[in-house]
C-alpha cells in the first residue's frame, strides 16, 4: 500500500463501512446468523452483501501484499467490527484506525 496516503484511505473507507454497520446493525446480524444455518438466506446474503464486499476488496486493497489482504478480510468483515466496537468499545473511528494499522503492519 502507497504510504500514508493509502493508509488515510483505508481508514476513511474502513470508517465508511463501519458506520455502515452501525446503522444496520439488526438486519446485517441477523442475516449473517441464519445465512450460516439456512440455504436460501446464505444465497441472498450472498447476492446482497458479496459484490459490494468485493468492491471494497478491490478498492481498498489495491496494491496490498498477500498477507495485508488478508488481513483487510478480517478488517472488512462485520464480526470485526461488532468485537471492537460492541465488545471492546471502541468508537468507530478507532476501530477503523486500528485495524487499518493492522492491514499496513502485515
Amino acid at each position: 500500500m502507497g504510504g500514508a496516503s493509502g493508509e488515510a484511505r483505508l481508514k476513511a473507507g474502513l470508517a465508511e463501512l463501519y458506520a455502515w454497520y452501525a446503522r444496520n446493525e439488526g438486519v446485517v446480524g441477523s442475516s449473517l446468523r441464519d445465512a450460516e444455518v439456512h440455504e436460501l438466506t446464505r444465497e441472498i446474503v450472498e447476492l446482497r452483501f458479496g459484490p459490494p464486499m468485493a468492491g471494497y476488496q478491490d478498492a481498498l486493497g489495491a496494491g496490498l501484499k498477500a498477507g495485508q489482504r488478508a488481513m483487510l478480510g478480517l478488517a472488512l468483515s462485520f464480526f470485526t467490527w461488532r468485537t471492537l466496537v460492541r465488545e471492546a468499545g471502541l468508537d468507530a473511528r478507532k476501530a477503523a484506525a486500528a485495524m487499518a494499522q493492522a492491514v499496513v503492519g502485515a
